[in-house]
């Protein structure tokens, strides 16, 4: 079995039972600290690169070879799972969504997200219908690849108006149409997040949290959900502490924020013992 056959039955093997937490890096480096805080799994988040380009996490906003070459350095960068976070698979049509889901698997991913978003403010989800078919055409690019196809309903994300009720129409269709794990963005209470569980069982839900919702990952665990994404969080985590430092100093002339900073030599004696003659060791 190859490294990435491995990586793709390991990964499938997580959402088997029980419930893990699958963080989202933006960069090589922080695939490897998170590899090193022994999380088993990691998740690429469009937002938190984009970011990092100076791009806003729009529809597409980073093309999709830019997308596709991040994708696969994070999964070069670690020897764990990658889910990609691959918006909507940057086509509208049926056969651009499954050339490109070929594409992203190439990559070396262990698994990817399609989201049933449109990009459109005038329509911002896909037609049902539609929606339920490029599911069922992403399950069939994707056959035969070992890679985990995740379908995202974005109704509260978009503030449909009756979101909650969407999501739940369309969870169970996506599974039914091929989707191995289903994920709704946005669900924050006990109550809606057992619901989804039920609705889409036994295939196993995504659930992001991306600020506190007053729930640990214990009881998140207890509600029946399989995986606990983070989306951009941690990247902005990040930046929060880049903007308390520069805005101290930029406002008041001040250091002390610095203090906060990871110390120059933790970091890097890290990457020194990962990495040999500019290879990973």
């Amino acid at each position: 079995m190859t490294d990435r056959q491995q990586a793709r039955a390991a990964f499938a093997d997580l959402h088997t039972d029980g419930c893990f937490v699958i963080p989202n890096p933006w960069d090589a480096g922080s695939a490897l600290m998170l590899e090193h805080l022994g999380f088993r799994a990691l998740a690429t988040t469009s937002a938190g690169f984009a970011f990092s380009c100076g791009l806003p996490d729009t529809d597409w906003a980073v093309p999709c070879a830019d997308m596709l070459s991040h994708i696969a350095g994070i999964v070069r960068a670690t020897g764990l799972p990658v889910n990609a976070d691959f918006e909507s698979g940057y086509a509208h049509d049926l056969d651009g969504l499954a050339r490109n889901l070929r594409l992203c698997a190439d990559t070396g991913v262990a698994g990817l997200s399609v989201e049933d978003a449109t990009g459109d403010p005038a329509k911002p989800l896909y037609e049902f219908d539609l929606a339920v078919e490029r599911i069922a055409a992403a399950a069939e690019a994707l056959r035969g690849t070992g890679v985990l196809l995740t379908a995202r309903c974005e109704a509260v994300l978009v503030d449909h108006p009756a979101a909650i009720e969407e999501a739940m129409r369309r969870l169970p269709a996506y599974a039914a149409a091929g989707a191995d794990v289903l994920y709704a963005p946005g669900l924050r209470t006990p109550e809606t997040i057992r619901a989804a569980v039920e609705a889409v069982g036994p295939k196993p839900l995504n659930l992001l949290v991306s600020a506190p919702i007053g729930l640990t990952v214990a009881e998140i665990a207890d509600l029946g959900v399989r995986r606990i994404s983070l989306g951009s969080a941690l990247s902005r985590a990040a930046w929060g502490g880049f903007l308390r430092a520069a805005r101290m100093l930029a406002d008041e002339g001040r250091f002390d924020a610095l203090a906060e900073a990871e110390p120059f030599d933790a970091l890097n004696g890290f990457f020194r013992t990962r990495n040999r003659d500019g290879r990973q060791s």
